[in-house]
């Protein structure tokens, strides 16, 4: 079938924002309905992202979508799509549709909840698409106003708290961006927020460049996060509605991970070449300081975010390797820090909604109050285990192969590197093997006898992600082909 006359990648990132638009007209007075419409775009917008894989792309940025929109100063509605992009978008597209399965739940103004989830899919899926730099940062502003409302609203006790903390560090990392926005517009001959341009042609030199790489470091860096950066997402995590956490550790970080390649790697290659060492550092020093953190957590939400920490810094050492040489050594890290970012959103994602239904059924996060029960739960604990075995990196499951390649990369070029920051590995896998002999092993108390397993919403959201986990680790050549035909055209 013959796709090449629809804007498939336009269909796609505004979907959500029309079933958004349609529960707003409409003002559905039962929720179910409300939801039902939620569910279905978020399902057609999967469906969207998928034909726009079976219409095929390139190595390169393609399916372009354009057409001018501020002709004086060369902004224009650009979108595209290539193998590090799409990988994304198809993640994001998942994570939505199961959040909002998992969502049905809250009931209070659930109309508006809808509305912001689908707004921030939108917004999601243009940072991924976008192929301007105007663009860009509009999707990526949009983005923050969705998080904050929907921890703000529907968050926990402490929710008004992360929210403002969550808002405040991304705006000031959003500063940063729009600075290095325009230098790189200023510096280019002729001006353009061109992204494809500046990608195929960097011009910025001497200390401008190195002043905008690290403008873009900062920027993304707050986004992922980094250390020193990353003190608002544990608190934002464990105020977050369960879907909420899925939704800002499964997406929203990865607008900081894409952001490192597509901005720094790409446009200025010869700044983050030069100040390479300096990132892999503090890539170590986070994902050892990640893993510590977590492994003295009593709050088990709080575990499972430092453990975000924790790949994070796995992951932007993975591309900082990519930076530092143009070998194969460097192609092999950043093609498993592509795919660690879909490991990551599928696997932190369903832990998340996983950690939210036990918190829904014990009404504690305290690691300390709860014992015995993989006896009261055994779907729920059985798909625990699998979800952490994932993401303690056991080989057959996500994260194995993402890791793998990511370390053997990076030991061709920075070998005391990588055997300092694998130590995050055993204290990862301590730190879940405790939670899971102190909450699921062990005598029952009386008060969880009686509660039901999980339910069939919950199953919905959560069984389709347990596959992701399983196909990517079983057969990661399954993204792995797409990413690195992409990275292998790039250079990178």
């Amino acid at each position: 079938m013959d796709f090449s006359s629809i804007p498939l990648l336009t269909i796609t990132t505004f979907l959500p924002v029309v079933g958004a638009l349609v529960v707003m007209v409409l003002r559905p007075k039962k929720t179910e309905t409300a939801y039902a419409i939620g569910i279905a775009t978020t399902a057609l917008t999967l469906l969207s992202a998928i034909l726009i894989w079976v219409r095929g792309f390139g190595p390169g940025l393609s399916q372009i979508e354009e057409f001018s929109w501020i002709p004086s100063i060369d902004i224009a509605y650009r979108l595209g799509v290539d193998g590090i992009s799409f990988p994304l978008v198809l993640l994001t597209a998942l994570l939505f549709l199961t959040a909002l399965i998992f969502s049905t739940k809250i009931k209070e103004k659930a109309n508006i909840f809808i509305q912001l989830v689908l707004m921030l899919e939108t917004a999601s899926l243009g940072v991924f698409l976008s192929l301007d730099l105007f663009l860009f940062y509009v999707f990526f502003e949009i983005t923050l106003v969705g998080m904050y409302f929907v921890i703000a609203k529907w968050g926990h006790e402490h929710r008004k708290k992360a929210a403002l903390t969550f808002f405040i560090y991304t705006l000031v990392g959003s500063l940063f961006l729009l600075l290095a926005f325009l230098a790189l517009y200023l510096f280019s001959d002729p001006n353009t927020f061109d992204m494809r341009v500046l990608i195929a042609n960097p011009q910025i030199t001497g200390l401008a460049a190195t002043l905008t790489f690290w403008g873009l470091f900062i920027a993304f860096a707050i986004k992922t996060p980094l250390f020193p950066f990353h003190t608002w997402l544990p608190l934002a995590h464990t105020e977050a509605p369960a879907a909420g956490s899925a939704i800002l550790a499964g997406v929203l970080l990865k607008l900081g991970t894409y952001g490192f390649i597509r901005f720094p790697l790409q446009m200025t290659p010869d700044a983050f070449r030069e100040f390479a060492p300096y990132v892999i550092v503090i890539a170590v020093f986070t994902a050892l300081y990640g893993a510590f953190v977590a492994l003295a957590q009593t709050d088990i939400k709080r575990m499972v975010a430092y453990t975000s920490v924790n790949h994070m810094g796995y992951l932007v050492f993975g591309i900082a390797i990519a930076a530092v040489t143009t070998s194969s050594s460097g192609m092999i890290a950043l093609d498993g820090a592509v795919l660690q970012m879909i490991s990551h959103g599928v696997v932190t994602g369903v832990l998340f909604l996983l950690v939210g239904a036990l918190q829904d059924r014990t009404q504690t996060r305290d690691i300390a109050e709860m014992s015995g029960l993989l006896k009261a739960y055994p779907i729920l604990g059985w798909l625990f285990i699998v979800a952490a075995f994932a993401s303690l990196g056991l080989p057959g499951l996500a994260h194995f192969p993402a890791e793998f390649q990511i370390f053997l990369g990076g030991f061709d070029v920075y070998p005391v590197a990588v055997g300092i920051i694998i130590i995050g590995l055993p204290l990862t896998a301590a730190l879940y093997l405790r939670a899971i002999q102190k909450v699921f092993l062990g005598t029952l108390p009386e008060q969880f006898i009686g509660v039901p397993d999980l339910n069939r919403r919950e199953l919905w959201a959560i069984l389709p992600l347990i596959a992701g986990t399983v196909i990517i680790g079983v057969y990661p050549n399954s993204l792995l082909s797409l990413i690195h035909a992409t990275t292998n055209f790039f250079g990178l």
